[in-house]
């Protein structure tokens, strides 16, 4: 299902796959593949508070700072599950976070089910990758927070995603 909404990438408009999700909505589930090449599905993290940092690649300066930025605020959330969801190889993946030491957030890739990128209405057709957004599940499996960036080169709101992981 294609989405009615325009992203841009650089002004250029582009068209996004799957139903945007919003606060209220059960968290759809899906299975992303983690630096080690293992599966991790959001039912593995049930009952856990949840922020999902979705980018298209770790290897673009907004995304290295998305992944950066929230990897340090993991640090400080106590019981908190950062997951970054992008479409990078898991070993690429791998290489950045060795790199960058990232080593508060769970790295992973949605590269081959894509199921993540469709069930949160992020896939990006003429680019077959994820979009940016930020999103908050609670510990019910609901979500708590959602910002769909509208171009992807922006850097997503991160005071406006802590004061709202704050309220839970």
């Amino acid at each position: 299902m294609e989405r009615k909404d325009v992203i841009t990438f650089a002004g250029s408009p582009l068209t996004l796959v799957g139903k945007e999700l919003i606060v209220g909505d059960v968290a759809p589930n899906f299975t992303v593949t983690k630096t080690d090449l293992s599966p991790l599905s959001l039912a593995d993290l049930k009952g856990k508070t949840i922020i999902i940092s979705a980018m298209p690649s770790v290897d673009t300066s907004v995304c290295e700072l998305q992944t950066i930025r929230f990897n340090k605020e993991a640090s400080t959330l106590g019981d908190v599950v950062i997951l970054t969801v992008s479409m990078d190889l898991p070993f690429a993946l791998s290489r950045f976070c060795g790199a960058k030491n990232i080593e508060n957030a769970i790295t992973t890739s949605d590269y081959k089910d894509r199921e993540f990128s469709h069930n949160y209405g992020l896939f990006i057709k003429e680019l077959a990758l994820v979009s940016r957004a930020v999103f908050i599940i609670d510990k019910d499996g609901k979500i708590a927070y959602t910002e769909y960036l509208k171009e992807i080169t922006e850097e997503p709101n991160y005071d406006s995603a802590l004061e709202a992981l704050k309220k839970l």
